[in-house]
């Protein structure tokens, strides 16, 4: 069985070097295989001379930009019936989708941003702001600001691992888990940004 996943993942990832740059687009906009190994695989690419870093960046950019459009679009037009039926073949559970709703109430739009930085909820949280109507420019800007550092970061260490990029979750981990820290501190901190403001706000109108 894993001998199969690994022939496929290989198949996968051939095709995808024989799309260069379009191929690190297309494997983030579908994420048939996580994010995270196409762009390190697109950092190997680029320690090979194949691509060129800065262009590699911006297509996983874009790639990923594309994949939260299609989940944006599915709330928004397809709605919880939609989300609930398909979201399986989005490796999208249930209980993953009533979390993002969760926050997405209680943090607001800050959270498309945040959540970029957070395991599934990455995914997960484009689909309550779809549902929610959320204005396209916000959202486009919000997930554009985080998906940035996340290619550049996954890229790089593939460029630097060369042909080792295969152990990109254990050289990634020291990196992806104080980049969570940072987003959840971000949270907080706009969390106690806007209960001063509406606190202010109401002794402003007494």
């Amino acid at each position: 069985m894993m001998d199969t996943i690994h022939g496929w993942l290989d198949q996968l990832l051939v095709w995808i070097e024989s799309l260069g740059y379009f191929g690190i687009i297309i494997g983030l906009a579908l994420e048939v295989i996580p994010s995270e190994i196409v762009l390190a695989y697109g950092g190997y690419l680029v320690s090979k001379g194949d691509i060129v870093f800065w262009v590699a960046v911006l297509c996983g950019t874009v790639g990923a930009l594309l994949q939260q459009w299609i989940l944006y679009a599915i709330g928004r037009f397809g709605g919880r019936p939609v989300v609930y039926k398909f979201g399986k073949y989005l490796h999208i559970k249930e209980k993953h989708i009533e979390l993002a709703e969760r926050w997405f109430e209680k943090y607001g739009p800050i959270i498309v941003f945040t959540g970029r930085f957070v395991p599934v909820m990455r995914q997960v949280v484009s689909l309550p702001a779809g549902m929610s109507k959320m204005n396209l420019t916000k959202f486009s800007l919000l997930t554009l600001i985080a998906s940035l550092p996340w290619s550049i970061l996954f890229i790089w260490l593939g460029w630097k691992l060369g042909d080792q990029w295969e152990n990109i979750d254990e050289k990634a981990a020291p990196y992806v888990q104080p980049t969570i820290l940072i987003a959840i501190a971000l949270l907080i901190v706009y969390f106690l940004f806007q209960f001063l403001r509406k606190r202010n706000k109401a002794n402003n109108t007494k």
